[in-house]
């Protein structure tokens, strides 16, 4: 995601252009992206290879002959073609070479599992373009950005895969994924059972819709992490809307916000203040889903736990609102600037360029439609209700589209998947995502792993010697699943012999 709204919607991560004026936390949310969705070890001697196959743009209708190429990396080293398997990484809004490099776990675990590992980019991000350059030009391009699409575009590569890479054929597939990613994975093993024989969906928040959950659990766990994480911290933040409020009523509170908060642009009215708030508030999401016990710059460069951090600056909710916002410039700078290289801070800037931020704008209009809401008691945060028509009006005027929100439970089931096998769901305590996923098995095979000190899919990142034992627990468990399956498919695949 572009930048990190890690939010909700990941819409548009905070594209600029929603001009709702909503309030900051559900805004943030609305915009909202996945931003975590990797791991923060870089490989950069990582051997890997670039492939393109050509894809239908239009799987679902006869009308389209279109194609487009869509990219893939290979890394075969520690391969075998004698009881060998394969891991797919179902990528998802960004560019693949971006998650290649920052998932992990699947090279660290490619030997033992005599693994190829193959990561698929989404269509519609990094260089997956089905109209190039004029892929987001408007709604009839973008009609083909769907998940239905993109999960027949992971088929069609499985199918070629077997086909053309000797000794592939009869090996097992495992999809791999997190967040939004984690999500595809868990629907891939639903829709095409037969392609994949089981699916770890890290992070995926399968039940953020509709009203399979409350639209609040969300910024409840962001809140949760912050009380955890210090003494008043959670208080301080919750008190520091009002301060920023009782500043921008006047040009002369305005000028004081912009320099107590080191802004590089100057705030000068209501809108300014009001995306102030929205810039602010994701940056509080962000850090929770980033809450690692070690350095990492997977959003930006952070310290190990930084929110322990941030709250160091957050002790006391009581004070003056000049000290309260101070305070609240001191914490932010952990986040933007824990490399000492920033002169002043962007809000128009929370994490890296590698996500897809028109991409899932576009998605969050029409079937990633995300219930966020606060209520500043629960939260944090300054209180908004969920509105689905403002929401719709908006999603119009941006991209000429409405959304569906009762699609993706329609599609892929909602609750109602125990007919389904071989998933496991990993969700971290600390993460917000896990609000809206499965933190309880389901059936024998429906399994949920659950990390009691981990941050947004920590499973899914590189080993680190500060993993928390859960964390350990976690990738162990996991890998003896997909190990089962694999042994389960190889015992299946000789009795037809």
């Amino acid at each position: 995601m572009g930048r990190p709204a890690v939010l909700l919607l990941l819409l548009a991560l905070l594209t600029p252009g929603v001009a709702i004026p909503v309030p900051p936390a559900v805004k943030a949310l609305s915009s909202l992206r996945w931003s975590t969705s990797f791991t923060s070890r870089h490989f950069t001697g990582a051997k890997y290879s670039v492939h393109y196959i050509l894809q239908k743009v239009d799987h679902f209708g006869f009308a389209v002959d279109k194609t487009f190429k869509q990219r893939y990396l290979i890394a075969d080293e520690h391969w075998k073609k004698d009881g060998g398997s394969i891991l797919f990484y179902t990528g998802n809004e960004g560019d693949i070479i971006w998650f290649c490099n920052n998932t992990g776990f699947m090279w660290d675990v490619a030997e033992e599992m005599k693994a190829m590992l193959v990561f698929a980019e989404h269509r519609y991000y990094g260089e997956s373009l089905p109209f190039g350059n004029n892929s987001f030009k408007d709604s009839r391009h973008l009609n083909y950005l769907t998940s239905e699409q993109a999960l027949a575009d992971f088929a069609m590569l499985i199918k070629h895969l077997k086909r053309t890479i000797p000794g592939a054929k009869n090996q097992p597939v495992i999809a791999i994924g997190g967040s939004y990613g984690g999500m595809l994975a868990a629907w891939f093993r639903m829709k095409y059972p037969h392609m994949v024989v089981g699916a770890l969906a890290a992070s995926a928040p399968i039940w953020q819709f509709g009203n399979l959950v409350s639209c609040g659990v969300f910024m409840e766990i962001v809140t949760t992490d912050f009380k955890k994480s210090g003494p008043n911290c959670s208080e301080s933040i919750r008190r520091s809307w009002d301060a920023i409020n009782r500043y921008s009523r006047t040009g002369a509170g305005l000028g004081w916000l912009s320099e107590a908060l080191h802004l590089c642009t100057p705030l000068t009215n209501t809108q300014d203040v009001q995306h102030l708030k929205i810039w602010i508030s994701e940056t509080w999401i962000n850090m929770a889903m980033v809450d690692y016990p070690y350095e990492s710059d997977f959003l930006q460069p952070l310290p190990p736990w930084p929110i322990k951090v941030v709250c160091q600056y957050l002790r006391n909710p009581n004070v003056p609102d000049a000290q309260l916002l101070q305070n609240i410039f001191q914490a932010l700078n952990v986040y933007y600037n824990y490399s000492g290289q920033a002169s002043c801070l962007n809000v128009s800037e929370t994490t890296t360029s590698s996500l897809g931020t028109q991409g899932w704008s576009y998605q969050a209009c029409t079937e990633m439609v995300m219930p966020f809401c606060t209520n500043g008691i629960d939260d944090m945060f300054e209180p908004h209700s969920w509105n689905l028509r403002e929401f719709s009006d908006d999603c119009f005027k941006q991209w000429g589209v409405r959304p569906r929100p009762a699609w993706i439970i329609t599609t892929y089931g909602g609750k109602n998947i125990s007919a389904h096998t071989n998933i496991i769901f990993s969700n971290g305590e600390l993460d917000p995502w896990s609000g809206g996923g499965v933190t309880k098995d389901i059936t024998d095979t429906l399994v949920a792993i659950t990390i009691p000190e981990g941050a947004h899919h920590l499973d899914l990142r590189a080993r680190n010697a500060f993993d928390p034992t859960a964390v350990l627990l976690a990738r162990s468990l996991e890998v003896r699943h997909m190990k089962q399956w694999i042994k389960d498919y190889y015992a299946n695949l000789r009795k037809k012999h």
